[in-house]
C-alpha cells in the first residue's frame, strides 16, 4: 500500500492506494491525482515519486534520484506488462492509475459472449497457469467461463465466471 499526503483547496488529503479497490478511475479523480506524463529523460519530483512506486512494487531497484533513464523505463515496462497495459514505457494517466492502485486499470467486464483482444489476454494468463487447456482464440465460450470460475474459486474470489476489476487483479498477479 501507497501513501501520500497532498494539499488540495487548502486541504490536506490522504491519498492511500488500496489494492483491492473496484474503481480505480475513481480512485484517481478524488483524489484529484494528476500527474505529468513522463518518459525517458524526464527529470524531477514526479520522476522521483515514480521510483519509489516502482520500488514499492518491487520493480525497480536503483537509486532514487530523480532521472528516468534506461533502467526506470525498463521497470515501467515490466509493471506496465503486469497490470496489461501497452508496454511503451510511458508513464501517462492509466500508468500512474494503475501504479499508486496496484491493479490492471480500465480493463473491460468480460463474460461468456464475449470476444477480443482483452479475452486473448484472459486466456493466455489462464494457460500459462493451467487453469486453461482450450485455444487461445479471443472468444469467451463455456471453456473460459470454466477456467475462469476454477481460477476464482481456487482464488477465493466468487466464482461468477465474470472477469470483472478483481479477478483482473488476481491474474495480473500470475506469471505472464
Amino acid at each position: 500500500m501507497y501513501t501520500e499526503e497532498k494539499t488540495l483547496n487548502n486541504e490536506t488529503k490522504a491519498l492511500v492506494a488500496d489494492t483491492t479497490s473496484q474503481s480505480n478511475l475513481a480512485f484517481a479523480e478524488e483524489s484529484g491525482l494528476l500527474k505529468p506524463t513522463l518518459r525517458r529523460g524526464s527529470t524531477g519530483q514526479a520522476v522521483k515519486e515514480l521510483e519509489q512506486l516502482l520500488f514499492h512494487w518491487k520493480y525497480y531497484f536503483g537509486l532514487i534520484d530523480g532521472i528516468f533513464g534506461v533502467e526506470v523505463e525498463k521497470a515501467v515496462k515490466g509493471y506496465q506488462h503486469r497490470v496489461f497495459l501497452a508496454e511503451d514505457g510511458v508513464v501517462g494517466p492509466l500508468t500512474w492509475q494503475a501504479l499508486y492502485s496496484g491493479a490492471p486499470v480500465n480493463m473491460p467486464i468480460l463474460m461468456n459472449g464475449s470476444s477480443g483482444n482483452a479475452v486473448k489476454i484472459v486466456q493466455n494468463v489462464l494457460k500459462l497457469n493451467g487453469y486453461y487447456m482450450g485455444f487461445v482464440d479471443g472468444f469467451f465460450g463455456p471453456m473460459t467461463k470454466v477456467a475462469v470460475i476454477q481460477f476464482q474459486t481456487a482464488k477465493g474470489l466468487p466464482a461468477d465466471g465474470i472477469v470483472g476489476p478483481r479477478t483482473w487483479h488476481a491474474l495480473s498477479k500470475l506469471p505472464h
